[in-house]
């Protein structure tokens, strides 16, 4: 079961990559409608590709932004968020299937089987989520909204991570060693994997307004420590969704904050007694931490190319899993 729930993690980390991608090239509007079943099947003939592609020309997308684009260019775009809905798919049946064989075959208890129904009702919300982000930019204005992109995102890190801390329970657990009640210590790893978290989130604001195409210098930003342009909206607190500079400053300012407390964080574990898994999950934070600001800074200075701007959605995703991993190693 235990590896079962790993696989799945493993899909719903494609998933998210797959996810950014398909923002990135701006894919995701490129199918208009929501077909959960008939929509497994992509267009097999010139007739189906043709009546596709008459859908999306009605749509404001393609009359605003793509007006004029010819059908091979139309199938690049359709075929991320075909695979991106493909994926979704099989994670759903990949979770469900062996989910109702361990629940009749009698091997899950009930408070298990609640905990993994509850999560599979959290993938079945999540897919309809995507279908309600992608309807904001079937509109006048072919922009797919920030706050729906944001909750997207967060939705899909909360259930890799529901999945995760399950699956790590189900593992044989290491040999057991007197190690000291460490209250505090698991109170800052709760912590940082809050601050991961939000910098996720705002990692979402990001994508979704896309702030980071401005201000693409390090470590000021044009010259600016904090750009005056910060609290140029009205109301004031506008700025911290909808204002360029603020959004992309308030993702700087929490991954700075990581910078320092994940060092301290590790250097407070190298004198403290703990688990021998631990001190792997503590090392490799700070080795993910350093790889995700690498790979912040170099998509920001090279103006999002996609390679690095998917790769560093999925670091994202990677220090999150690790964060997760450090706290059920000092529960």
């Amino acid at each position: 079961m235990a590896a079962w729930l790993l696989l799945c993690c493993a899909l719903v980390f494609a998933l998210v990559v797959v996810g950014g991608v398909t923002r990135l090239t701006r894919s995701g509007l490129s199918i208009v409608e929501w077909q959960p079943f008939v929509g497994i099947l992509p267009p097999l003939s010139d007739a189906q590709w043709q009546e596709v592609f008459y859908k999306y020309q009605q749509s404001p997308e393609y009359q605003k932004v793509n007006l004029g684009m010819p059908l091979g260019e139309f199938k690049r775009i359709f075929w991320w968020e075909y695979f991106h809905r493909l994926l979704g798919r099989a994670v759903g049946l990949v979770f469900f299937l062996p989910l109702v064989y361990f629940a009749v075959s009698g091997r899950i208890g009930a408070r298990l089987g609640v905990r993994l129904f509850g999560i599979f009702g959290l993938g079945a919300l999540q897919g309809a989520l995507g279908w309600y982000m992608v309807k904001s930019g079937l509109v006048d204005d072919p922009r797919v909204s920030q706050y729906r992109l944001t909750a997207h995102l967060g939705l899909a890190f909360l259930i890799f991570a529901a999945i995760l801390w399950t699956a790590l329970g189900l593992l044989p657990p290491q040999r057991a060693t007197p190690v000291p009640d460490h209250r505090r210590l698991r109170r800052f790893a709760a912590g940082l994997s809050t601050l991961i978290f939000l910098m996720a989130l705002s990692g979402g604001l990001v994508a979704g307004i896309h702030a980071g195409l401005a201000y693409n210098t390090f470590p000021l930003m044009n010259d600016y420590l904090v750009p005056p342009e910060y609290f140029a909206l009205r109301p004031w607190y506008y700025n911290l969704f909808n204002n360029v500079a603020a959004v992309q400053f308030d993702h700087r300012l929490i991954a700075w904050l990581l910078a320092i407390l994940v060092p301290a964080f590790w250097l407070r574990t190298r004198s403290m007694q703990i688990g021998s898994r631990a001190r792997v999950a503590c090392n490799l934070l700070v080795l993910a931490l350093a790889l995700q600001i690498a790979l912040g800074i170099s998509t920001l200075l090279l103006r999002v190319p996609l390679p690095l701007a998917a790769a560093h959605q999925a670091g994202a995703l990677l220090l999150f899993a690790v964060s997760i991993w450090v706290c059920y190693e000092l529960r």
